[in-house]
């Protein structure tokens, strides 16, 4: 066994990434995430990462920071039967979304601290997953530790456009709270989200990692959501838990009152939702190349 199952012993040591209220939170929201966000957001740049990856039949693969299970699902097909599939997030609730799709390796961990050896997995996947982590650099070193030479890495994430929708949402919220005080706070959860929106940072993050033949894709995404379950994502999102808190309960319900009001003047019923995503892949050296001493 790669490592342990999903089990009584839910953390087996692990080092945990994130803070105990920010894992509260992927626990809280497991459920809808899963129905909302995974089907209008996730899924698409998850199915395009994995086919750009070409993951061969019988292929050994880690999906870090696998939410409720989008990009294992789509992996276990690339690499069949005779492959294996390893699901590893720090949320017990969005892993336990992730067994109800039959998911069989499903472990609570973390990048950096992946609770396996070197060099076992042909495949690493981490989906919108590096701008989360406080030291994103410590954890591409350690997907790329766990990739056997001439393994592949994929990597997504978010690029800087902004739909008209998602500009109505953040003016609206910011006529409750500050800019600074929103930034402040979302700066604390996804630190590197804003870096990681320029491709060549990407880039340059994959080779730093020690990864070669380094290919980034730009794409656009675009949904169409009803106003209510485009609101229901929003409310699921970093930027809400932090207004929350800020707000208090009763500014929170004004809020949301007013932020129905506007989003359903503005449109028909249906909002198109456009987002852009860079999906990066690299792949480990069959040889590291030696340092030079110093002088």
């Amino acid at each position: 066994m790669l490592a342990p199952r999903l089990s009584k012993t839910l953390y087996h040591g692990f080092k945990m990434p994130v803070n105990d209220w920010t894992l509260a939170w992927y626990d809280a929201v497991a459920e809808s995430y899963d129905r909302l966000a995974v089907p209008y957001v996730f899924e698409q740049p998850a199915k395009d990462l994995v086919t750009i990856l070409k993951l061969p039949r019988g292929a050994r693969t880690l999906d870090a920071g696998a939410g409720t299970g989008v990009g294992a699902l789509l992996a276990s097909k690339s690499v069949g039967s005779e492959g294996l599939v390893v699901a590893l997030d720090t949320s017990l609730g969005m892993l336990l979304c992730a067994r109800k799709k039959g998911l069989p390796l499903l472990v609570i961990g973390g990048a950096p601290g992946l609770p396996f050896p070197d060099t076992v997995f042909d495949g690493v996947i981490a989906n919108f997953v590096l701008s989360h982590i406080s030291s994103y650099q410590a954890a591409l070193s350690d997907m790329v530790r766990v990739l056997r030479p001439g393994g592949r890495l994929g990597i997504t994430a978010w690029g800087s456009l902004q739909g008209e929708f998602r500009k109505l949402w953040q003016a609206t919220a910011e006529s409750f709270a500050s800019r600074d005080q929103l930034d402040r706070g979302l700066r604390q959860v996804l630190p590197w989200e804003g870096w990681l929106s320029d491709k060549g940072h990407l880039e340059d993050a994959m080779r730093d990692s020690g990864l070669e033949d380094i290919e980034v894709y730009h794409r656009v995404y675009e949904s169409r959501v009803t106003v209510d379950d485009y609101l229901s994502m929003r409310e699921i999102t970093f930027q809400a838990m932090i207004m929350k808190q800020l707000l208090g309960k009763d500014q929170w319900r004004s809020f949301q009152e007013e932020a129905t009001k506007v989003f359903r003047s503005r449109s028909q019923g249906l909002i198109e939702d456009t987002r852009d995503a860079h999906l990066a892949i690299g792949i480990k050296p069959l040889q590291i190349p030696r340092r030079k001493a110093p002088g």
